[in-house]
């Protein structure tokens, strides 16, 4: 598809019987031409969604006739027009997602006839709301949305009786909500959401009969959620998220038959869940977490599975977990058939997990966790053929794990930590094909460690087997884990030596202490810097942290290697001097490019005078330079990028190729850094690898410096061979960004060794404390190894095979669960005063990402 971007007609002036202009969505450039308020019979004006820049011409305002005013989704800047206020007959105007500046004017309140006002989506917009816009009687829809205007939602408001929908969220408006807002009468639609308003609900919302959707998350607002909201008989969503009201959830809402949701998340709501919330049948989300609610879960909850035909009016989500909720899990529960998301964990839930559970064979995500439930677990668990996510752990439950869990096979994680769970590991586990995440600590389980769980292929986030009886030696074909990260035994009864580990070669966290362990260490850049705590307890293995503990092969009885390791060292020697060959080759090759290119470099800059061309070729070519510049004209442009422009260029032999004409850029003189040029020249020609471009070529003279490339149809220099992007990378472009994020540098830095990216300098340097941005190396231990597990899963994004790295949806579970891990605080034992059997982990500040705050944490990646 090619876009032909065209400029705005000129001489509006000499079409004076013209009455609709509409061009939208066609490309178009310029401004706006400062003539269009002479074409005096104008009544519709529509360009929207085009690229037109600077200010909105203020003759406009000598159009009386002018109903319509369209100009949303443009590259507009500039304030809004005093003048527009003289368009009398104004019905509708749309200005939205533009660059607009300054204030509202309060002459629009002159538009009397105005229906729609829509300004939104211009961040420097700023002022206060004026309260004049109160005169606009006739006003159904008001727009002031993602702007920076600031102070309070004015009470004249309540004089627009006829305004529909009202939306000013993301912005910077504070104060209280005025009660006139329910004189709007006729309002559906009432968006408040991610502003700085205080105080309470205004009760006389409850004359809103007519209202729909009720939107006023992430503010400040305080006090109870009156009970006047049940007057709103039609409303269909309802969300007070991340404020600090309190008080209960009103009997009332049951009575909203029309009502979708209720999201009252992160509050400080007290008291129980009303049981005639089952009178809302066409409710499907219900998100009460992280209050004060106490009291049981309501068996009449199950109520809520009633479906008619045709209709999705079942409850769909149930999250009411971070609270105080007591008693069992209903059995009613099991009616909710289309249930797909229930959280009931950080409760104090007692019981067994009921046998009917299994009917939900929809759920997708089930956590109980941090409650006081007990018993074993039912088999029916195994009958949620749809479930990825089931956290059970920090209970009481115990009994054997029941080995039909391996019919879960869409499940990526799994934790059973922190119970009583008996019994050996089942072997069926290893059906979960998709388990990213194993977590079966501190348990009482028995036995050695299935060899079959080395089948789980996706097993990449974490396996911790700690704080349990196991014993026997680690299996052999653990090796085949190529992509787990996090490995944890420690606290167990293993034996033998260590040396199945090595083939780990993601592994970034490994505990194997107290164990019963022997033999000496992998010698790898891994153990060497491993610290010693995660090796203490096991003494029969050689954890000093010298030379002497660390063997690639290691004498059998008789003094010797053996047959089989004397053919495996054979082999390694062979595969490091080939290597060491290769390397010292390309080394040659790359020096040689590069004194080429400096010594071009000093030429330039000693004022050589020289125009001739210099032409290096990395592959052996079938075409010349001359063929090349002869291709360099403006219809052969393919593409243009903040690197340069792009050339299709066709040789005489039939081959096609790609040449990218670099922008003039700065060098950095007298210094030893070297361009943007020399950098990717020097790099991408050293390279061979089907996923990455290759360089056939460079040239260049003293103002001009092209790169040639293979040509690739419908293709990407970003993305090398792929004739399309896929998800893949994106994942690759994403794990760049990470290591950005965590290094503080660019892909191509000159103060990166050898001119190296920063994909290749990470892989050469590992994980190492070095490679972080020097102001964060002085932050805690403990964040410092989760920066570094964070460049790990970067690591895994940039793997050299596309089909290795894993989706951008593992890559969030992963840095989901390191701040998750950040996030665990000690449970109180309210109901038993007997200490925890299980370990428990202080309570950790959340890590907060502001502006003018160089700490980087998980959760920053997330959010």
């Amino acid at each position: 598809m090619i876009l032909i971007h065209i400029p705005i007609l000129t001489n509006l002036s000499s079409f004076q019987s013209l009455q609709t202009l509409v061009i939208s969505g066609a490309n178009l450039t310029g401004t706006i031409p400062t003539d269009i308020g002479d074409c005096a019979g104008l009544r519709i004006i529509d360009l929207s969604s085009n690229t037109l820049v600077g200010h909105i011409p203020r003759n406009i305002g000598n159009l009386k006739n002018l109903e319509g005013l369209i100009l949303n989704n443009n590259l507009l800047t500039g304030k809004i027009p005093i003048e527009i206020g003289s368009c009398i007959s104004l019905k509708s105007l749309i200005l939205f997602d533009n660059h607009l500046q300054g204030f509202i004017p309060p002459e629009l309140c002159k538009l009397s006839g105005l229906e729609k006002l829509r300004i939104g989506g211009n961040s420097d917009l700023s002022g206060n709301i004026p309260a004049e816009l109160g005169e606009l009687e006739n006003l159904i829809l008001l727009g002031l949305a993602e702007t920076n205007i600031s102070g309070s939602i004015p009470a004249s408001i309540g004089k627009l009786i006829k305004l529909q929908t009202l939306s000013i969220f993301t912005t910077m408006v504070s104060g209280e909500i005025p009660p006139e807002i329910g004189n709007c009468f006729e309002l559906r639609n009432l968006h408040l959401y991610k502003n700085n308003l205080s105080g309470s609900i205004p009760l006389e919302i409850g004359n809103l009969k007519k209202l729909e959707q009720l939107d006023l998350y992430e503010n400040r607002l305080t006090g109870v959620i009156p009970e006047e909201i049940g007057n709103c008989r039609g409303l269909i969503y309802l969300d007070f998220t991340s404020n600090y009201l309190s008080g209960t959830i009103p009997l009332s809402l049951g009575s909203l038959t029309e009502l979708h949701g209720i999201t009252f998340s992160h509050n400080n709501l007290s008291g129980s869940i009303p049981p005639n919330l089952s009178d809302a049948k066409k409710l499907n989300n219900l998100s009460l977490d992280n209050n004060q609610i106490s009291g049981l879960v309501p068996p009449e909850l199950g109520q809520l599975s009633m479906l008619k035909i045709g209709t999705n009016s079942s409850l769909i989500r149930l999250r009411l977990g971070g609270n105080m909720i007591t008693g069992q899990i209903p059995a009613g529960i099991a009616n909710l058939k289309n249930l797909t998301f229930l959280d009931l964990a950080n409760s104090i839930l007692l019981g067994t997990i009921p046998l009917e559970i299994g009917n939900c064979t929809e759920l997708q995500f089930l956590d109980i966790s941090n409650n006081f439930l007990q018993g074993a677990l039912p088999n029916s668990l195994s009958t949620l053929s749809k479930l990825e996510q089931l956290n059970l752990s920090n209970n009481r439950l115990n009994g054997q794990i029941p080995a039909s869990l391996g019919q879960l096979e869409s499940l990526n994680k799994l934790s059973l930590s922190k119970n009583y769970f008996s019994g050996s590991i089942p072997s069926a586990l290893s059906q979960c094909s998709n388990l990213q995440l194993l977590d079966l600590s501190s348990n009482q389980l028995n036995g050695s460690i299935p060899m079959e769980l080395s089948q789980i292929e996706k097993l990449e986030i974490a396996l911790n087997l700690s704080f349990n009886l196991l014993s026997g030696s680690i299996p052999p074909q653990i090796w085949t884990l190529t992509k787990l990260s996090t490995l944890d035994l420690s606290h167990n009864k293993f034996g033998g030596d260590i040396a199945p580990i090595d083939g780990l070669v993601n592994l970034v966290a490994l505990d194997i202490s107290y164990n019963n362990f022997t033999g000496y260490l992998p010698d790898n850049n891994f153990f060497r810097q491993l610290p010693l705590v995660f090796l203490a307890g096991n003494e029969g293995l050689c954890s000093s942290g010298k030379d002497s503990c660390f063997k690639t092969a290691q004498p059998d009885k008789n003094g010797d290697y053996g047959e089989n390791s004397s053919w495996i060292l054979r082999l390694s020697l062979s595969v490091l001097i080939t290597l060491a060959v290769l390397m010292t080759v390309m080394g040659i090759i790359a020096l040689w490019c590069t004194r080429n290119t400096i010594r071009a470099d000093d030429d330039f800059e000693s004022g050589d005078d020289s125009w001739s061309w210099h032409f290096t070729p990395f592959q052996k070519l079938s075409f010349s330079v001359d063929e090349v510049l002869r291709s360099l004209v403006e219809t052969n442009v393919i593409g243009k990028g903040c690197s340069g422009v792009v050339y299709r260029a066709d040789m005489v032999n039939d081959k096609i190729i790609a040449v990218k004409e670099l922008w003039p850029s700065a060098i950095y003189k007298n210094s030893g850094f070297r361009d943007c040029f020399s950098a990717e020249m020097t790099i991408l020609g050293s390279i061979r690898h089907r996923n990455i471009v290759r360089l056939l070529a460079c040239c260049w003279n003293k103002t001009t410096r092209l790169l040639v490339y293979d040509f690739m149809s419908n293709g990407s220099l970003e993305y090398g061979y792929m004739t399309k992007i896929t998800e893949k990378s994106d994942v690759y472009s994403f794990g760049v960004v990470m290591m950005e994020v965590l290094t503080g540098k660019q892909p191509i830095d000159p103060t990166i060794p050898g001119g190296l990216h920063i994909v290749d300098w990470i892989r050469q340097e590992s994980i190492k404390v070095d490679v972080l941005d020097q102001t964060l190396r002085s932050q805690p231990d403990s964040e410092i190894d989760e920066m570094r597990r964070v460049l790990s899963i970067a690591l895994s994004c940039v793997n050299l095979k596309p089909d290795d790295r894993p989706r951008m949806k593992d890559v969030v579970t992963m840095l989901d669960e390191i701040r998750k891990e950040r996030e665990e605080y000690p449970r109180v034992d309210v109901l038993i005063n007997e200490p925890s059997t299980s370990s428990s982990t202080t309570a950790v500040q959340k890590l907060c990402s502001e502006s003018n705050n160089s700490i980087i944490s998980a959760s920053s990646l997330l959010n």
